[in-house]
């Protein structure tokens, strides 16, 4: 009997019996694999929270109860329950569902969740709100361990305690493995302190003992720290029950009779619990099961190999700059790299297996990987910090004052720069050149291809001042042109010379800029192309030149608000001489949705066959 395909809402799965509901979860996990082998997309922690997710539908009642995933990549089962199990096909897909909890989907998604460490504060927010209405519904943030690395998650801990509000913390540990002996007795004790006779037992007995003359605030001391020293013996809890959290765990994350258990008796406790649930990456699969950094984000695959479908034929630029942070690292023993829990995703495999002393993985914890660089670099080493450009963004206040200030040589390698196909709008890395260039002391540049990569990191780590190299996730650059000059502080590159028309592009955008150029050819027409190389400092020379042209068209793949295009034209603006008829390609002053990179910067009229339609709509007049 089918399960799945008759839950319509979270409703529908009260009624079923434990047996019913691991039935359910079987059914969830073939639908997750089937799924996400066509489309890509996060398999390994989804197939980890499945008897979690249905717990926690089957106790709670969402939307009323509010239900927080934080990274919410690992909220796909929830999306299957919520609705949304025929659009599951579409998700990461142009016009499909997000990957991510998106509340303009659904009223099950609370809150947006892309970037991690931010559903605990939330979640106190909406206890915030809900204690001013004088509502009493529950409110649960799920939170991945990695997540717990963040420092918003442990400022957030620490105010949940001054809240004191009540709240439940689901901490989904899926790296721990649950140990028989431990277990079975964490187990024992858990279902004796979640009970009512015990949390009622526990504070007589407090105030017996402090009831007591002379000896009683003593006595009672020394038993909570004899209690408190067999439970942190047994149930490691006592960072978060020093932060006014009553800890509950460790909880088999695959066990549907513990999981409703624990959470049907927490609901009843007053003040904010931390449930400590144990899950397996993977679960059901056996080959995520394996290798779950693997099955983390996955394209599409073969189910029974476990294979990508689409086999690469050309590098990555992530592959380019691991494979040159070591080859530099090689030569200057200096240079050491640092990454936020991202080793693999940013290509620093072989830097780490080759240098292991001279890498650092801080976690999820970009503001401090920013500003532990800056004391390396103040200490003599040159550190290469590899972080997405969506992530960076977390880090802008460590970027401007303990690094830029002090004017320090920290190289930032950013990843996944510009259009990001896939994971939607907490994703998209267009918004580093604007960050970035408006910070004193700071360079920007971006290449053009994987050779321009390779230089522009030589230069970097030689620069002696801090400096960003941006560029994008997939396949490096195929276009048949080689650099006509090396690379020097604040140049650029012309790649041809022209009439009347220059094209100015920045990084991957020079590729489209290419091919408009030999549209604009057999249309009769000599645009000259120039590659900047630098979003800043902008090139002064290339700015005169620019003036004897009759129209300028610059192209780039971030937002027009404050990218290269403004920069570009800020400085032609202090020319005496005429300007030019200028226009800038890139992105409007909106957040946009799910595509493909190709199909994203379609949309925004970013291809090739765009481009070209709008210049010869404009010189044509």
């Amino acid at each position: 009997m089918s399960y799945l395909s008759k839950i319509k809402s979270p409703d529908d799965i009260k009624g079923l019996s434990l047996e019913q509901l691991s039935a359910l979860c079987l059914e969830i996990r073939r639908a997750l694999v089937k799924t996400v082998s066509k489309t890509g997309g996060h398999l390994a922690s989804n197939l980890g929270v499945t008897e979690l997710t249905v717990a926690l539908h089957y106790c709670f009642n969402s939307p009323e109860d509010k239900l927080i995933w934080d990274v919410g990549h690992q909220a796909y089962v929830h999306k299957m329950l919520t609705g949304r199990l025929n659009q599951m096909g579409t998700i990461r897909q142009s016009k499909g569902i997000s990957g991510f909890p998106n509340p303009s989907e659904s009223v099950h998604d609370q809150f947006i969740s892309g970037h991690s460490s931010t559903a605990i504060a939330v979640g106190l927010g909406f206890c915030a709100a809900r204690e001013l209405k004088d509502k009493n519904h529950s409110v649960v943030s799920i939170v991945g361990d990695g997540a717990m690395t963040g420092g918003l998650s442990f400022e957030s801990l620490n105010n949940a305690h001054g809240l004191n509000k009540n709240f439940i913390v689901v901490l989904n540990d899926n790296e721990m493995s649950i140990s028989e002996n431990i277990g079975g007795l964490s187990k024992a004790l858990n279902s004796f302190r979640t009970a009512p006779s015990y949390l009622t037992a526990k504070a007589d007995i407090g105030k017996i003992l402090k009831s007591i003359p002379i000896v009683g605030d003593g006595m009672y001391n020394t038993a909570d720290k004899i209690k408190g020293s067999v439970r942190n013996l047994f149930l490691h809890g006592s960072l978060f029950e020093a932060l006014g959290f009553r800890y509950v765990g460790p909880v088999d994350g695959h066990s549907l009779k513990e999981l409703v258990d624990v959470f049907n008796k927490s609901k009843n406790i007053k003040g904010p619990v931390l449930i400590h649930v144990c899950t397996k990456k993977g679960k059901g699969y056996l080959k995520a099961e394996k290798n779950p950094n693997f099955y983390h984000g996955v394209e599409p695959f073969n189910i029974a190999s476990g294979e990508p479908i689409n086999v690469r034929k050309t590098d990555t630029y992530t592959n380019v700059f691991g494979k040159t942070a070591a080859d530099l690292a090689a030569k200057n023993d200096k240079i050491v790299a640092v990454t936020a829990a991202m080793q693999s995703n940013t290509g620093l495999n072989e830097f780490a297996a080759k240098f292991p002393r001279r890498i650092f993985d801080v976690g999820i914890a970009e503001g401090y990987a920013v500003t532990f660089s800056a004391a390396l670099a103040k200490g003599g080493f040159i550190p290469i910090v590899a972080i997405y450009s969506t992530f960076l963004q977390r880090a802008y206040d460590q970027i401007v004052h303990d690094v830029c200030i002090d004017n320090l040589p920290v190289v930032f390698a950013i990843d996944r720069a510009g259009a990001v196909g896939g994971d939607g709008q907490t994703h998209q890395g267009v918004f580093d050149i604007a960050m970035l260039s408006n910070i004193p002391n700071m360079t920007v540049m971006a290449p053009k291809n994987a050779q321009e990569l390779s230089e522009m990191l030589e230069f970097a780590v030689n620069l002696g001042k801090p400096v960003a190299v941006r560029y994008p996730k997939g396949d490096v650059s195929d276009v048949p042109y080689k650099s006509t000059s090396s690379i020097e502080f604040g140049k650029c590159e012309k790649i041809f010379n022209g009439e009347s028309i220059a094209l100015v592009s920045l990084g991957s955008m020079t590729d489209t800029a290419y091919d408009v150029c030999n549209l604009m050819k057999e249309a009769g027409l000599s645009p000259a192309l120039i590659n900047a190389r630098f979003a800043k400092p902008i090139d002064l020379e290339m700015v005169d030149e620019l003036c004897g042209y009759e129209y300028v068209f610059t192209l780039e793949d971030g937002v027009l608000n404050g990218g290269f295009g403004s920069l570009l034209l800020s400085e032609l603006n202090k020319k005496d001489s005429k300007a030019p008829e200028f226009y800038s390609f890139g992105f409007p002053d909106e957040f946009f949705e799910l595509g493909r990179r190709d199909e994203i910067l379609k949309a925004y009229g970013l291809d090739t066959k765009s481009i070209f339609k709008t210049i010869m709509s404009k010189v044509a007049n």
